[in-house]
């Protein structure tokens, strides 16, 4: 059974940087990995995605040059480095994994609970 438990959310000032961390169990080292978000009264929005090898990575146009993915996987973990936040950014961070390619699609098989992250003005 796979699970994924986020961490390292909070809040932050504007300008600001968060790591945001996804323990991932449950046999995931060949999965594909993705990060999304839900703001309030929002849909779910795709922010990164990354391949099972950490070879292949993906952004939206809002994460790009702002933040990045990259994953551990001796450690199982996969991590968002989020940099110049906005307030925009305030979200609910969601970590996703799937055993074949998804990028930015929210059809991730597996999703953890979350991780509230908010960026003050």
């Amino acid at each position: 059974q796979v699970q994924l438990i986020e961490s390292g959310g909070g809040l932050v000032q504007a300008g600001g940087s968060l790591r945001l961390s996804c323990a991932a169990s449950g046999g995931t080292r060949s999965y594909h990995m993705g990060w999304f978000r839900q703001a309030p009264g929002k849909e779910r929005e795709f922010v990164a995605a990354i391949s099972w090898s950490g070879s292949v990575t993906y952004y939206a146009d809002s994460a790009k040059g702002r933040f990045t993915i990259s994953r551990d996987n001796a450690k199982n973990m996969a991590y968002l480095q989020m940099n110049s936040l906005k307030p925009e950014d305030t979200a609910v961070y969601y970590c996703a994994a799937d055993r074949d390619v998804k990028r930015s699609s929210p059809s991730y098989a597996y999703w953890g609970q979350g991780t509230q992250v908010t960026v003050s003005s």
